[in-house]
C-alpha cells in the first residue's frame, strides 16, 4: 500500500526526512516523515493545503523502520482521510480571484496602468485589490503587498502591547510558518506569519498580545494568560476564531 520514495534533502540541520505514498479514497497523497531526534514517538500532522504536493506530515524518532512508520499511518488511516477530505482548495492569488484581507474578501483586479502599483479600493462589486504592471507579476506583486501590509500592522500592535506590558521587543520577523502563527525567542525575537493579514484585525491583535506577553512568561502558565487577557480581553474569540478558520488562510497560495 505504501511505497517510500527517493530521499530529498534535510529543511533544516539535524533533521532526516523520506516520503511515501499513502492511497486515501482512492487516491494517493504525499506523506513527509521527518526524523527528529527531539522527539520520541511518531505523531501525524495535517500540512495546510498551501504546501504543494504535500497534506500529511510523521515526525519520527531517528532509525525509526519504514515498516513501522507503514504501520502507524494504517493506524491512522481513517483520521489522515477525515481531514485531507475537510481541507479547503488552494486558492491561488491571481487576477479575477477572491482572497481575504484584513478578514474581507477582495478581488484581485489587474490594470497596465500605473507600473507596479499595487493598491485597495472599491469598484461597483465590492472590494478589490488592483494591481499595476505586467499581469505575469500579479501573484508576487500582491504577495509582497500584503507581506508589507502584516509587517505594519503587527509593527503597531507589538508596539501597543510592548507599551501596556512594560516590555521591548528585539525584532519582529514575517514568515510563512504552517506550525504557529507566531513564536517568541528567548532573546525577544518575535516571529509572525504573514498570513495573519488575511485574518480580521482583533484576530492579528490577539497574535501580537500573545507573543508580546511571551516577552514577561515564556510558558503557557496561567500567569502567562492572564498578562494576555488584560490587554486583549476578547481572546477566546480571536483564538476560536484561528482554530476555525486558519486552513482557509494557509490555502492561500502565490
Amino acid at each position: 500500500m505504501f511505497s517510500l520514495l527517493k530521499k530529498r534533502p534535510a529543511p533544516r540541520k539535524g533533521l532526516v526526512e523520506r516520503w511515501t505514498l499513502l492511497e486515501l479514497d482512492g487516491r494517493p497523497v504525499d506523506v513527509r516523515i521527518v526524523e527528529n531526534p527531539r522527539t520520541t514517538r511518531l505523531t501525524l500532522r495535517l500540512v495546510p493545503a498551501s504546501k504543494k504536493g504535500e497534506s500529511l506530515k510523521v515526525t519520527v524518532p531517528p532509525g525509526t523502520p519504514d515498516h513501522e512508520v507503514d504501520q502507524f499511518l494504517e493506524r491512522n488511516k481513517a483520521w489522515a482521510a477525515a481531514r485531507v477530505a475537510r481541507l479547503p482548495e488552494v486558492l491561488k492569488i491571481e487576477a479575477g480571484a477572491t482572497i481575504p484581507f484584513r478578514g474581507v474578501p477582495h478581488r484581485i483586479v489587474h490594470s497596465g496602468n500605473k507600473r507596479g502599483v499595487v493598491s485597495v479600493g472599491m469598484d461597483e462589486e465590492g472590494p478589490v485589490i488592483r494591481v499595476h504592471g505586467d499581469e505575469k507579476f500579479t501573484p508576487r506583486r500582491v504577495a509582497d503587498f500584503l507581506k508589507r501590509q502584516a509587517k505594519q500592522d503587527l509593527t503597531k500592535a507589538v508596539t501597543r502591547y510592548s507599551e501596556a506590558l512594560g516590555v521591548k521587543a528585539k525584532s519582529i520577523t514575517l514568515r510563512d510558518t504552517t506550525s504557529r502563527w507566531g513564536s517568541c525567542s528567548s532573546s525577544g525575537a518575535l516571529n509572525f506569519s504573514w498570513r495573519i493579514i488575511l485574518a480580521p484585525p482583533e484576530v492579528l491583535d490577539y497574535l501580537a498580545a500573545h507573543e508580546v506577553a511571551h516577552l514577561r512568561e515564556m510558558n503557557h502558565s496561567d500567569r502567562f494568560w492572564a498578562l494576555v487577557e488584560q490587554v486583549c480581553p476578547d481572546m477566546n474569540a480571536q483564538k476560536s476564531w484561528l482554530r476555525n478558520h486558519g486552513t482557509q488562510l494557509h490555502a492561500v497560495q502565490a
